[in-house]
């Protein structure tokens, strides 16, 4: 799972028939403090997220697992909205 903050909307004029109704949206990769970390990824909404808000994220095949389809076309999933990141408990774990 990781980090992220949404810098935008994808619009799509066709997708694959397992991502209609599904939301995609632009996330910047950012680390425990909000800086960012590598480039930009789109993913697939599965919780409501809107623009600036820091979410978290799945992966690989994990991002299919949230899906109606679990053979979904997607490589990353939004899977949580951030309140609050305590960096301190972060870096004892």
């Amino acid at each position: 799972m990781f980090f992220g903050k949404v810098i935008g909307t994808i619009w799509a004029t066709r997708k694959n028939p397992a991502l209609e109704k599904l939301k995609m949206l632009l996330v910047q990769p950012v680390d425990s403090s909000r800086a960012s970390t590598g480039a930009p990824i789109i993913a697939v909404d599965t919780v409501g997220a809107g623009s600036g808000e820091t979410v978290c994220y799945v992966t690989a095949r994990e991002a299919t697992i949230p899906l109606p389809d679990s053979f979904a076309p997607v490589d990353a999933a939004i899977i949580g909205i951030v309140d609050r990141i305590d960096p301190e408990v972060i870096e004892t774990m």
